[in-house]
């Protein structure tokens, strides 16, 4: 009896790190959130993506309040491309779709990764909670997360053109996607990522004048930068649902809204950095994807943008880490300690008191700062050499 209970226990977890399975079931979380936001008439973000498109061809500014929807948008005058498609077609139809290509691209970047397909698999599903809480805000983070994951692939693959043009994809819609350049330094032809990243930068700044006209485009960037710099400045608020960083926990356990960012940038940027000078190791995959999952988290941690669906991306890292880890308890437990506080601390698991709580303090932040610090550490410390030497 135990046997056959062992047996179908192992049949059934194949079963579930199948690639199929889990594109089936990301397709579904697609489907199910978007449907519900429609029927809900909860899908506001949408609508700001959707009016991209609309108010570009319009020739009006991206970047105003308009009464169409209640904020206002914050993505590049590119954007107005990518969603030209979903936006033409009728809103159910199309934020569903809207869903299933960001999980599409999410999927694809997780499954180009060098290891195992067990590992990827783990990794997927490691991401479905905070997968399914960006879906419900209809979040472009879900795709930006792939975007990234996929601009290290193909770079570790020598596909320096492919890498160079998904990075400028992601920079010109959300400047996030900028973080790829992280991976410079494992191009084989530098040479040739730099022209590529050029080319596609030029092409792809001036591809909205398709649907607009070149004196809109220009002025668009400007106003994009003018945009971005006002959110910052009302980021930094210590009741917003925004600043889920590290200098959003100072900010708000201090009391202190008008404390720099600067300092913690300037610290983070030191940190991130110290890797790098061990040129020994960049030969080792494993320290190479410490490196992804560091930029991973980086990204959403010293970002006062951060939001709770915005961890998509850092939870992506932490999975990542996990997966190629030599298991402990300490990273088990600070695994666990990140699945509880940051993927499922906005959920009816925890109390409302206890949510709010959370928020108030961007507690949700803490377990990947934790992270991210032990990461630094171990890529200092550590031989990768020995890592993911079983990997199958």
């Amino acid at each position: 009896m135990v046997d056959s209970n062992n047996l179908k226990s192992r049949k059934i977890f194949s079963f579930l790190l199948k690639k199929e399975c889990i594109i089936a079931v990301y397709i579904l979380l697609a489907i199910i959130a978007g449907f519900k936001q429609y029927q809900h008439h909860s899908y506001n973000n949408y609508l700001i993506f959707k009016y991209v498109y609309y108010h570009t061809i319009d020739l009006q500014n991206l970047y105003n309040n308009y009464p169409e929807y209640g904020d206002s948008n914050h993505y590049g005058p590119i954007f107005s491309v990518f969603i030209a498609p979903f936006a033409l077609l009728p809103d159910g139809l199309g934020m569903i779709l809207w869903n299933v290509a960001n999980v599409a691209v999410l999927l694809f970047g997780i499954f180009s990764l060098p290891i195992s397909i067990r590992k990827r698999s783990i990794i997927a599903w490691i991401c479905a909670h905070e997968t399914l809480t960006a879906l419900f805000s209809f979040q472009f983070n879900i795709a930006l997360t792939g975007l990234i994951i996929l601009s290290f692939s193909y770079l570790i693959k020598q596909k320096e053109v492919k890498s160079a043009l998904l990075i400028a994809i992601g920079t010109l819609i959300k400047l996030y996607g900028i973080v790829g350049l992280a991976f410079f330094f494992f191009a084989r032809n530098k040479l040739k990522f730099i022209i590529a990243g050029l080319i596609a930068f030029c092409i792809l700044f001036a591809l909205p004048i398709i649907l607009s006209s070149p004196t809109f485009v220009v002025q668009s960037y400007a106003d994009w930068y003018n945009s971005l710099v006002h959110k910052n400045a009302t980021n930094a608020s210590l009741t917003s649902f925004q600043d889920i960083s590290l200098m959003g926990m100072a900010r708000r356990i201090s009391g202190n809204v008008e404390l720099s960012n600067t300092p913690f940038l300037l610290g983070g940027l030191l940190l991130f950095g110290l890797p790098y000078l061990r040129v020994s190791q960049f030969k080792h995959l494993a320290f190479r994807l410490m490196v992804l999952a560091s930029t991973l988290i980086f990204t959403v941690i010293f970002s006062s943008g951060s939001e709770s669906p915005t961890y998509i991306i850092a939870f992506a890292g932490v999975a990542i880490w996990f997966v190629i880890q030599q298991k402990n308890n300490w990273v088990v437990g600070l695994f666990i300690f990140a699945f509880i506080l940051t993927s499922l601390s906005p959920t009816d698991i925890f109390p409302r008191a206890i949510k709010e709580f959370i928020r108030l303090y961007s507690l949700k932040a803490l377990p990947c700062i934790i992270i991210w610090l032990t990461i630094i550490f171990q890529m200092l410390k550590e031989d990768f050499g020995s890592y993911l030497t079983t990997d199958k």
